[in-house]
C-alpha cells in the first residue's frame, strides 16, 4: 500500500493544469513570439480536456497556439520537459495533440519559420464583408487614438469560411458552454471587429472580436435576430469594444422593417450588464423616457416606442425603464424612494405570487401532512428577505450602468 502511494505521488507530478499549459498569442511582429507579455491563457479548457481541466503524462507541458493577428493563421506546437512513458512502463500519456487537432482546422503551421513566412504576407489581409461602423479609442500607452472598424460578413465572402473556422476556436477557451455553429445555415449573420494598425508604413488589420446572430422566423412575415455567441478577445477586453459591437448590431437591425425585436440565447451575467448599458443609451433620449413620464410609471407607450424604433422587447424595455427611473429618482427623498422601491418590487414579486396561487390549488387537493410539507417550503418571511435582497442587488447593478452611462 505504501508502495502504491509512492507511485501515485510520482504519477501526480505528471498532471498539468491545461488552463496554464495552453499559451495563446495574437502576433503582429516576429519579436512577439518570444515576448511573454503578449501571451494569454484560457479561462476554460473543460470542453477539450474534461471537467478537471488536466492533461496527464507530462512535466512542464506547454501547448502553444499562436495566431497571426489578422487572418488568424495558426502555429500549433507542444513542448514538455518530461513524458511519463519515458519513465514508467505501461503508463500512457494523454494524447494532447489529437485533442487540440479536434478543434483547430487543418492547415496550421508546426514550426516557427513557416509561421513567420505567413506573417510577412499579413499585409494582404483585409476584413471581410460590409463596413458598418468606425470608431476610435484613446490609448494612454501609445498616447494616440486607435481606429477600429465593425463589419458584417457571411459565408459568401471569399476566404471567410476558413477564417471563421480559425476564429471560432477561441470560443472553447473563453465561453463556458460554447459550441460550433452550422455555418451552412444561411440564417446566420456574422459581425466582426478589427483594429487598424501601421506596420512598416502599411495599414494592417487585427482581429478584436466577433458576434454571431441567428435570424429566427416569426409568423407571418417577421424575423427575431437572436445573439448566439459574442467574444472580445482578452487583449482587447475592458476597452468598450463589446458595447460598440452590440450597439452597432442593434442599429443594423433597427433599420429593417421585417425585424420584430432582438434577443439573446442564454445570456451570461456580463452580457446582461452590457445589454443594459447599450439599451439604456439607445432609449434615454426617447420622449417616453423623459423624467416626467418615468415618474408616472411603466407604460404601454414605452413598450411600443422601444419596440418600433429600437427593436427592444417588453421585458428589456421594463429593465431600461427601471434604470432610467432610478436616475430620475431622488433616493434621498423618502416618498420618491418608497415609490421606486414598490414599483420595482411589484415586478419582482411575480414569481412569489405564482407560488401562492399554486399553494391555493394544493389546499384543495393535498392531504394535511403533504400540505404542511409544502408550507414549510414557502416561508413568507423568507420570501420577504429574498425580495429585499433581489431589489438591493438590482439597484446596485443599475447604479453601475448609470455610472458607465455618465462616463460615455
Amino acid at each position: 500500500m505504501a508502495g502504491l502511494t509512492a507511485m501515485e505521488k510520482k504519477l501526480a507530478e505528471y498532471k498539468c493544469n491545461t488552463n496554464e499549459a495552453i499559451q495563446l498569442k495574437l502576433v503582429r511582429f516576429p519579436e512577439e513570439l518570444e515576448d511573454d507579455n503578449t501571451t494569454f491563457n484560457p479561462e476554460y479548457s473543460h470542453q477539450v480536456f474534461g471537467d478537471d481541466e488536466v492533461a496527464f503524462g507530462y512535466k512542464g507541458l506547454k501547448i502553444l497556439l499562436y495566431y497571426i493577428a489578422g487572418n488568424l493563421s495558426t502555429l500549433f506546437r507542444i513542448e514538455y520537459t518530461s513524458k511519463v512513458n519515458e519513465k514508467f512502463d505501461c503508463v500512457e500519456a494523454d494524447d494532447v495533440e489529437s485533442k487540440i487537432r479536434g478543434i483547430i482546422p487543418p492547415g496550421f503551421c508546426t514550426n516557427t519559420d513557416d509561421f513567420v513566412s505567413l506573417l510577412e504576407k499579413e499585409v494582404n489581409f483585409k476584413p471581410f464583408g460590409t463596413l458598418l461602423h468606425t470608431y476610435s479609442v484613446h490609448n494612454e500607452e501609445a498616447g494616440d487614438d486607435i481606429m477600429y472598424q465593425i463589419y458584417k460578413a457571411d459565408m459568401t465572402c471569399p476566404g471567410f469560411r476558413e477564417y471563421h473556422e480559425r476564429l471560432q476556436t477561441f470560443l472553447m477557451w473563453f465561453i463556458e458552454t460554447a459550441s460550433f455553429i452550422d455555418v451552412d445555415d444561411e440564417r446566420w449573420n456574422y459581425f466582426l471587429v478589427f483594429e487598424k494598425y501601421n506596420k512598416d508604413g502599411a495599414t494592417l488589420f487585427a482581429t478584436v472580436g466577433y458576434m454571431t446572430v441567428y435570424n429566427y422566423y416569426v409568423y407571418p412575415d417577421k424575423t427575431r435576430p437572436r445573439v448566439s455567441q459574442m467574444l472580445i478577445l482578452p487583449p482587447f477586453q475592458g476597452e468598450g469594444h463589446g458595447a460598440q459591437l452590440l450597439e452597432t448590431v442593434h442599429r443594423y437591425y433597427m433599420s429593417s422593417p421585417t425585424v420584430l425585436d432582438i434577443t439573446a440565447e442564454d445570456p451570461s451575467e456580463n452580457y446582461v450588464k452590457l445589454r443594459d448599458f447599450v439599451l439604456v443609451k439607445l432609449c434615454k433620449d426617447l420622449l417616453c423616457f423623459s423624467p416626467g413620464r418615468l415618474m408616472q410609471g411603466f407604460s404601454q407607450e414605452m413598450v411600443v416606442e422601444a419596440q418600433q424604433k429600437l427593436k427592444i422587447n417588453k421585458q428589456h424595455t421594463r429593465r431600461v425603464y427601471e434604470i432610467l427611473r432610478l436616475r430620475a429618482t431622488d433616493m434621498g427623498d423618502a416618498e420618491q424612494s418608497r415609490s421606486y422601491r414598490l414599483d420595482v418590487k411589484r415586478r419582482l414579486i411575480g414569481p412569489y405570487k405564482k407560488k401562492q396561487r399554486e399553494l391555493a390549488k394544493m389546499r384543495r387537493c393535498l392531504r394535511p401532512e403533504e400540505l404542511t410539507n409544502q408550507l414549510n417550503q414557502i416561508d413568507l418571511n423568507m420570501q420577504h428577505e429574498q425580495l429585499e435582497e433581489s431589489f438591493q442587488q438590482l439597484v446596485s447593478d443599475y447604479r453601475r450602468v448609470l455610472e458607465r452611462l455618465a462616463q460615455a
